[in-house]
This record gives structure tokens, C-alpha cells and sequence, in this order.
């Protein structure tokens, strides 16, 4: 290995072949040429002393080594992006950039009525909102602030628990006067119901909970609780969501509520050196107020 210490570019250029597959996806991802992006990806095999890619017809197969090297890369990009979040709030006030992780349904049925009040009490605020089911790593400055389902085991953060958002079991009115009700709950083994495609964790644990799960034999499957809330609002079945997304439509009718209601536990977070952070603390404190207010709380 060299003594000569690369450049952050070359790590950033590594990372985003990592992610984009090719030299020319990454050239087209960081406005660089793809000549360039050789340039930056022979000089770091050459500083380390070992080859990342190997180069078949299929495109940039990782090696090994590139592989063992993917979550340094990754930390650095976190790192390099925390920097310039914090480097935006300077200044003094509630200014700058805050990375916010939240769920998919959360993020985008939830969040955006509370985040634009938010931008209304405070301008300079610039907002980045990452969606995804997956949990990001706070500690590892992925993101600022998150809005999670499950309940932070990490040290060193800061959590206000929201409480147990009420999921229910619903179906619009197109599809019950087509289908009719379920007078029953054996009934819903004659029904289009709407399910999960996969038996995760949490999946499992709704079936220990709630045993009317292993009456449904979904016959419109997906991951994301997004797509299975657009299939309860299109008439496709019956289905899980949240209850308070499903008042906010007259026409989605909720069933068996006596019988189903399973409580989404869900808390705000945020890393502990941030707290005194005003771009920060203000976003926290506006998601919370902001969820319990959706919650009714």
C-alpha cells in the first residue's frame, strides 16, 4: 500500500460505482466525465495496492476487497454529509439543513402538512426527507432525526415515545358493494384481502398478536405498507392501515375494529449531540407535537 493518503474523491467515486454498477452510471451521477471516473478508480487501486472491480460484459463485477471497504465508504459519505448539514446551521437561529428518516406511509401521508408548518415558523430551514421501512443508523449520521416503529436500543440518543398509532383492518365501499361485508371473521377466507409478500419479523409478530392475520390468503401481496394502502383506496380488498389515514376518506370503511386493532408503537430520535442544535431541536420538537396532534393526542 502507498503512504500517499487519497483523496475523499476517490473514496466518493468508489462508493458511487459501488451503488451505480458502472463507470458511466457514476460519471452521470456525479456530473463527471467517465474518463475521470477511471482516472479516480485506477489511482485508488493503485494507492491501496489491490483491485476493487473486475470489468465484464455485464459491467463492474466488486471485488472481494471492495466489498470489506463498502462500509468505510459509506461511513465517510455520512460524515462528509453530517459536516455540511451542520456547517448550513451556522449563523445562529433555526437555519440550515436537517436530514429527517421516516416510513414510507409516514413520510409521505403524515409528515408533509407538519414539516410545511415547520418551513412556516422557520424559512431557512432546508428539509431532507429519506423514506425508507429500513432503520437508519443515527449514530452513524445518516440522518438527523428519525421517525421510527420500533423502539431505539442504541446508546446516546434521545427519544420521545409518540405511543401506539391504531392500525385497523379497512376495505373502500367500491369493493363491499361489489363483494358484499364480511359478516364474520371466516368470512374473510372468502374474500380479496391485501398482504404482505414476505413473513418478516414484524409480520410475525402481527400473527402472534393478532391470530385473524392467518384467516387472510392476500391476494394482492407487497412489502411496502404504501402500495398496500393504495390498494385499499383503489377497491382491490381488504386490507391494514393506519385509522386515522382511513378517516380522512368517508368512502374507507373499517371492519371488525373490535376484533383488530393493533397499536404501531412509534418514537422520535435524535442523536444527543444535537439536541442543542436549533435547526434540530426545532424540527424534534415540531415532530412530536406534529404526531401527537395526528394521533390525537
Amino acid at each position: 500500500m502507498s503512504e500517499t493518503e487519497p483523496s475523499w474523491d476517490f473514496y466518493r467515486t468508489f462508493l458511487t460505482v459501488l451503488q451505480q454498477g458502472s463507470l458511466s452510471a457514476a460519471a452521470r451521477e456525479l456530473r463527471l466525465t467517465q474518463p475521470t471516473i477511471g482516472r479516480h478508480i485506477d489511482a485508488l487501486e493503485n494507492i491501496i495496492g489491490f483491485q476493487l472491480f473486475i470489468r465484464s460484459p455485464q459491467g463492474l463485477i466488486p471485488t472481494e476487497a471492495a466489498i470489506d471497504l463498502k462500509p468505510h465508504a459509506e461511513q465517510l459519505a455520512s460524515n462528509a454529509a453530517a459536516l455540511l448539514r451542520a456547517a448550513t446551521g451556522q449563523g445562529g437561529g433555526v437555519r440550515g439543513t436537517v436530514r429527517i428518516s421516516a416510513s414510507e406511509v409516514i413520510g409521505i401521508e403524515v409528515l408533509p402538512s407538519i414539516l410545511t408548518a415547520l418551513h412556516d415558523r422557520h424559512p431557512d430551514l432546508v428539509i431532507e426527507l429519506s423514506l425508507s421501512d429500513a432503520v437508519e443508523n443515527l449514530l452513524l449520521q445518516e440522518a438527523d432525526i428519525a421517525v421510527r416503529m420500533v423502539a431505539p436500543e442504541q446508546d446516546a440518543l434521545i427519544t420521545r415515545r409518540i405511543g401506539g398509532i391504531p392500525l385497523g383492518l379497512h376495505a373502500h365501499r367500491r369493493y363491499l358493494d361489489k363483494h358484499g361485508f364480511p359478516e364474520n371473521l371466516q368470512d374473510l377466507l372468502h374474500h380479496r384481502t391485501i398482504g404482505f409478500d414476505r413473513e418478516s419479523a414484524f409480520v410475525q409478530a402481527i400473527r402472534k398478536r393478532v391470530p385473524l392475520m392467518d384467516l387472510m390468503r392476500p391476494s394482492f401481496r407487497a412489502d411496502s405498507n404504501l402500495a398496500q394502502l393504495a390498494a385499499i383506496r383503489a377497491g382491490f380488498g381488504i386490507g391494514v392501515c393506519q385509522v386515522a389515514l382511513a378517516k380522512r376518506d368517508p368512502d374507507i370503511v373499517r371492519l371488525f375494529d373490535k376484533e383488530f386493532e393493533l397499536p404501531l408503537e412509534t418514537f422520535v430520535v435524535m442523536h444527543e449531540n444535537l439536541k442543542t442544535t436549533p435547526r434540530c431541536r426545532a424540527t424534534f420538537d415540531a415532530l412530536v407535537e406534529g404526531l401527537l396532534t395526528y394521533m390525537g393526542r
